[in-house]
């Protein structure tokens, strides 16, 4: 009989049976060293796959035995603990190769340093070629073009999200209930073609959990003690949009291009996040940036261009300390969530690397919230100066960051002015939150809309206004105190209101017996009465100016540029009509060019 020995590789990937079963391996007396037994049993021991699945091989090929004439033998002695522990380093294959040249039988691998060993050792063997087609991946044929992720649950029929980012159902797509047996065999058959094609990875092994890329397939398979059951969840990208897929503003795409060098996309989960990551990458890219991506596992859809790393020796740290010799321009972070993940980003940023974050968050505020505590409130505004919030696919808001030294907002005493970070929304320059020191903790406070004043404080800041609308219709009063006010004018009116050594703002003092501060207004603030949108008609006989009708009955100042023209009652389906004959509509018309000259604020009694 011809003698014939197994390695650990050939007996796991279960070819030798199959060489067997075919009928190429007959009456012959197979040697399984008592080496491949006890590395095989420490594997099972602590839970490793190739352990149980080569045990079950073993039994498998002792009952086709009588089938095929074979002789199924265990032979050697028991390796020691340190030649099980120095396994990976080639000692079991070393007991393997001397048991096969005592019998002067004939290797049968699947390893291929230990075919080539042989053959320079002048030893018999064979090498079986682990083949596997890629059409042949059992997982596959539960998607299509619209399915989004593959569940896969023992004693569970398979589901799948269908749809796109935002708008997806989850649809049953087999009545088959799946057994262990189902699931252990898509498993193997994902976790062979790490081995077997350069378009899959293992990103992550532990106990109970492995985590591959295969080509843009994010595959994740957990099973006991991980779960309470054996799971396989298959996540596949079905779009792949570029910057201009997105509603972006030009004043936006200009912040990316230019300013943008601290972005944070912030998201729930499965809410395009990394989508629209992997479009700014490929946009820099096309820029003629260094682009580069830190991920685990490596799933984003970016260009041949773009370098993807994962984490070095288990720490993006240590990949940080690889990246700066490569010198990129920009870096996108996907899944920025431990404490040392923020850490890392933060550093690259302040080294000058522009940085992509992505954050899961519910909130564009949330994902600021979250560096708070891992990095120095002061030095935020330095690594974050963009904030996107990514939702149903599209880009929803977007916040500014800066810091600025001032009195925050809802105090009044100048002593209290201190470093204040303000999140404005980026498209309108709108101040919505604060972020500051009150005593010993950090606090996030929100900036609401004014609300409208009553009572004696409204009669207060409407006498006040009127003494200032000579100078700035559009002048904005705040109170601060029970003597003391804020009025916001036009940057031209302040030497006006002034006066020469102050005189003109003393005797103003003195008239209304307060304190007045005269600060520029902000070219997007809007004054408390409200400058009303409208549209211009006429009529046979008169002028007509629309606003939107739930200001009915109430009464509206009317200016060309700075010039007063006329207090009118808004009508009735918000009309102010102004007949054609009488002076005042010779007046508005004289003085405005174009409807774009007229305004109209709400007056308030």
């Amino acid at each position: 009989m011809s003698k014939i020995v197994l390695d650990t590789s050939v007996i796991i990937n279960g070819l030798f049976k199959v060489q067997v079963e075919s009928g190429n391996i007959r009456n012959s007396e197979i040697i399984i060293p008592q080496a491949v037994i006890d590395e095989l049993q420490s594997q099972a021991t602590q839970k490793k796959d190739q352990g149980f699945l080569g045990l079950k091989q073993i039994k498998i090929l002792k009952n086709l035995s009588k089938n095929f004439g074979l002789e199924i033998i265990i032979q050697g002695n028991h390796p020691s603990s340190e030649d099980i522990r120095m396994a990976g380093k080639g000692k079991i294959d070393s007991i393997i190769k001397d048991i096969t040249k005592k019998n002067q039988a004939t290797l049968y691998t699947s390893d291929n340093v230990q075919y080539l060993v042989a053959q320079t050792e002048d030893i018999s063997s064979v090498f079986l070629h682990p083949t596997l087609k890629e059409k042949e991946l059992e997982f596959l044929k539960y998607f299509d073009p619209e399915t989004m992720s593959v569940h896969l649950k023992e004693n569970r029929t398979p589901f799948a999200k269908k749809g796109k980012p935002g708008s997806f159902i989850l649809t049953k797509i087999s009545d088959k209930i799946l057994t262990r047996d189902d699931l252990e065999f898509i498993s193997k058959q994902i976790l062979d073609t790490t081995e077997k094609f350069e378009s899959s990875t293992l990103e992550i092994s532990k106990n109970g959990a492995s985590v591959v890329q295969y080509m843009d397939y994010r595959i994740a398979i957990t099973k006991p003690p991980f779960s309470e059951s054996f799971e396989i969840t298959i996540v596949h990208p079905i779009v792949k949009l570029s910057l201009n897929d997105y509603s972006i503003s030009t004043e936006l795409m200009e912040r990316f291009t230019d300013r943008a060098e601290g972005i944070v996309i912030s998201g729930p989960p499965g809410s395009g996040k990394s989508t629209l990551a992997s479009g700014l990458a490929n946009f820099y890219h096309n820029q003629g940036k260094i682009v580069k991506t830190f991920e685990s596992p490596r799933d984003l859809q970016v260009d041949p261009g773009v370098t993807q790393y994962s984490k070095l020796d288990g720490s993006f740290d240590n990949s940080a300390d690889i990246l700066l010799l490569v010198r990129p321009d920009y870096t996108v972070f996907d899944e920025v969530r431990r404490r040392e993940d923020f850490h890392t980003f933060a550093d690259l940023r302040l080294t000058g690397v522009g940085m992509v974050g992505v954050v899961h968050a519910n909130s564009p505020l949330d994902a600021i919230q979250r560096f708070i505590g891992k990095i120095e409130l002061g030095i935020i505004p330095n690594i974050l100066d963009t904030v996107v919030f990514v939702k149903d696919g599209q880009i929803e808001k977007v916040y500014d960051l800066e810091l600025k030294v001032k009195v925050p907002t809802g105090m009044t005493e100048s002593d209290l002015a201190r470093p204040v970070i303000e999140i404005r929304n980026f498209e309108n320059n709108v101040l919505e939150h604060e972020i500051y020191t009150f005593g010993e903790e950090n606090v996030i406070v929100p900036i609401g809309k004014k609300t409208q004043k009553v009572g004696i404080e409204k009669l207060a800041e409407d006498k006040i206004r009127e003494t200032f609308k000579r100078y700035d219709p559009k002048s904005e009063v705040e109170i601060l105190s029970d003597n003391r006010v804020r009025v916001s004018v036009d940057k031209q009116a302040i030497p006006s209101i002034i006066g020469r050594g102050g005189s003109n703002i003393n005797d103003i003092e003195k008239s209304l017996n307060i304190h007045i501060d005269v600060v520029e207004r902000e070219a997007s603030s809007n004054i408390d009465s409200g400058d009303l949108p409208f549209s211009f008609s006429e009529s046979k006989t008169s002028l007509v100016l629309t606003v939107n009708r739930e200001f009915t009955s109430m009464h509206a100042d009317i200016y060309v540029g700075d010039h007063f023209v006329t207090t009118s009652r808004i009508g009735k389906k918000g009309q102010i009509k102004i007949p054609r004959r009488s002076d005042i509509a010779e007046n508005l018309m004289q003085l405005a060019n174009s409807q774009n000259d007229i305004h109209i604020y709400l007056k308030d009694f």
